[in-house]
């Protein structure tokens, strides 16, 4: 049985869905990667078509491509940048990367030509004390490790969002998981900058 919030949510948005002659980029991720979306939207638009599919939902989730297909089915991707690994902490990291092992496998069956970039999913600090970690990040790390390796394995280029915010307090909001204005700057700046390498 899988695992589940007490509420789940998926956002679906597509630019430029009229139009067939354009190269398009997907990001695929959760509230943080949402939080970034509108900036590196406004910054690769010149060069690509975006999309975002961002759910609640755990890789680890036996409907996590069901929300994927309704996109991929309809539209092809020069490139997918993806993450997930703040939800389903009730999964174990070995459900979890295999979870992250079957999402590689349905990228690479249902869009073969698409350019894949990981992005390592981001720490998470203690609420009232930004300066001290929350206990959940070494959950983090594992998960990011067992994500890297397997994108290693498979030719993934690593966005590493981790490293670019783990000694970045300052960048975060006050629920101490989201980013501030600064740090989704920060976010989006990087992002970018790695997708404008592989379009």
């Amino acid at each position: 049985m899988d695992n589940r919030e007490n509420i789940e949510w998926c956002d679906i948005w597509v630019r430029d869905a009229d139009k067939s002659d354009c190269k398009r980029v997907l990001l695929m991720g959760d509230s943080i990667t949402r939080s970034y979306y509108p900036a590196v939207e406004e910054q690769i638009t010149p060069l690509a078509a975006c999309a975002r599919v961002m759910t609640s939902k755990c890789v680890s989730d036996s409907t996590f491509t069901k929300e994927l297909r309704l996109v991929l089915d309809d539209y092809s991707f020069n490139v997918i940048h993806f993450n997930n690994g703040l939800h389903g902490w009730d999964y174990s990291e070995d459900e979890y990367a295999q979870g992250l092992a079957d999402l590689i496998q349905f990228f690479q069956d249902e869009s073969p030509h698409s350019r894949l970039i990981w992005a390592t999913t981001t720490p998470m600090r203690e609420k009232g004390n930004l300066g001290a970690l929350d206990a959940k990040t070494e959950r983090v790390k594992v998960r990011n490790a067992a994500a890297v390796a397997l994108c290693e394995n498979n030719n993934i280029v690593t966005n590493d969002l981790f490293a670019l915010t783990i000694h970045r307090p300052e960048l975060f909001s006050e629920d101490a998981v989201h980013f501030n204005p600064e740090g989704k700057s920060t976010l989006a700046e990087q992002v970018t900058r790695t997708i404008r390498a592989h379009i």
